[in-house]
């Protein structure tokens, strides 16, 4: 099991306390694109057109880790 696989788990039980490095390693595994062009925040963009923009924030807000979730999810059911 990858590293990003366990966070992924861990993210779907409880939506509290991530980081954004933790997103960026879950959207490495997903082959999603991010940015940060010197701003406060990040977004995430995939090439089925799917984006999320998530403040860089220290933790990340739950709303905004369950909003990537569903672009996770998205992804891997296009992906099927």
């Amino acid at each position: 099991m990858t590293a990003a696989a366990k966070i992924l788990g861990r993210m779907r039980n409880n939506p509290t306390g991530w980081r954004i490095e933790d997103l960026r390693t879950v959207a490495d595994r997903f082959k999603i694109e991010y940015r940060q062009p010197g701003t406060s925040h990040v977004t995430f963009r995939h090439s089925s057109g799917a984006k999320l923009t998530v403040p860089a924030r220290k933790p990340v807000k739950p709303v905004y880790v369950k909003k990537f979730l569903e672009m996770i999810d998205e992804v891997a059911h296009e992906k099927n």
